[in-house]
């Protein structure tokens, strides 16, 4: 990075920069928890001496223990691709207009976590529904562990609540379904035959005004042999929608290769309950009380308007845990 020429190239720099960060996330806990065992070896000796010294002991061995317990988490994160970043893709599913609000809801929820933990989120694609809510939208997230973090975030979610769209005030079950993938970096080889691709372009669709794009500058792509589809229309450029798409694209067949590799990894994945795009993983209630429950963990919050500020972190280290005990 103390090249002259490192900022040269934008997307390898920041590429660097995305990767020092993810090693000081783990560096710099383990170095302070390393010292910190030094300094309560210190400590110890003075309680020996002195009694009074007893309790900072205690607080000092259950702060160290927070700490020992989150870096055990963090070093779950030893997929291929966990430290890269996430792209996340959600559908509104069965349920109507409950269907497309709800999807926005998560589009949102998704979002703020990133921004309460020092991500940056970039909208790649969005659908907006003819009456409310939308169709479908995916986003970047990028930052230290990202992917390794969210992955577990693919499936279905399924809200119920009484339905702001039902004049009788009924309760309706709606769903969405999420997607997540690595951001796989353009130094990693994915073998894609541009042959097995198919290129759709259409016109971006919006909410009018300006968000409408008057030409063709939205594309889809289609892996044929896999029906895998990556599509982007945020930008107004052609060519710059085609290369997000590519990314998209590339991003979900790496992932693909991951799980197949994962399902073929041995015994010990005999028992591990269903998880993918098809299956259901999170249950969120406003009626008849208000909860959000994990469908694989059994993990509960009670709130479920903090849920959806973005405050899913609980869930997602629950679900490395109960991985890790599936393995």
């Amino acid at each position: 990075m103390a090249s002259p020429d490192f900022w040269d190239n934008q997307e390898a720099a920041q590429q660097s920069v995305g990767e020092l960060k993810a090693l000081k996330t783990l560096l710099t806990p383990l170095e302070e928890a390393v010292q910190s065992t030094e300094d309560l070896s210190g400590l110890l000796e003075m309680a020996a001496e002195d009694e009074s010294f007893a309790a900072e002991v205690a607080g000092e061995i259950g702060r160290l223990e927070k700490v020992l317990e989150e870096l055990e988490l963090t070093a779950m994160l030893d997929g291929p691709n966990d430290a890269a970043g996430a792209l996340i893709s959600i559908y509104a599913r069965d349920g109507g207009t409950d269907a497309n609000d709800w999807a926005e809801m998560m589009l949102r929820m998704y979002m703020q976590w990133a921004q309460k933990h020092g991500y940056s989120c970039t909208l790649l694609d969005r659908q907006d529904d003819d009456v409310a809510g939308i169709q479908n939208a995916s986003i970047a997230i990028r930052g230290p562990m990202a992917y390794g973090y969210l992955k577990g975030e693919t499936g279905l979610h399924r809200l119920v609540r009484i339905s702001p769209f039902n004049a009788d005030g009924k309760r309706q079950t709606s769903f969405a379904a999420v997607d997540v993938s690595p951001e796989i970096s353009d130094d990693v080889d994915i073998e894609i035959d541009k042959n097995d691709v198919r290129e759709d372009t259409f016109r971006a669709s919006g909410a009018g005004g300006q968000h409408v794009n008057k030409t063709s500058s939205a594309v889809r792509l289609t892996h044929l042999p896999t029906n895998t589809v990556a599509q982007c229309q945020s930008e107004r450029s052609q060519h710059k929608n085609r290369a997000t798409a590519w990314k998209m694209l590339r991003a979900r067949l790496a992932r693909a290769e991951e799980e197949k590799r994962e399902a073929e990894d041995a015994e010990k994945y005999k028992n591990k309950a269903r998880v993918g795009f098809g299956s259901q993983i999170r249950n969120y209630f406003l009626h008849p009380d208000q909860r959000v429950k994990d469908a694989r963990t059994g993990h509960v919050i009670g709130s479920f308007n903090s849920v959806m500020d973005g405050n899913i972190q609980e869930f997602l280290d629950a679900f490395l845990r109960w991985r890790m005990g599936q393995n």
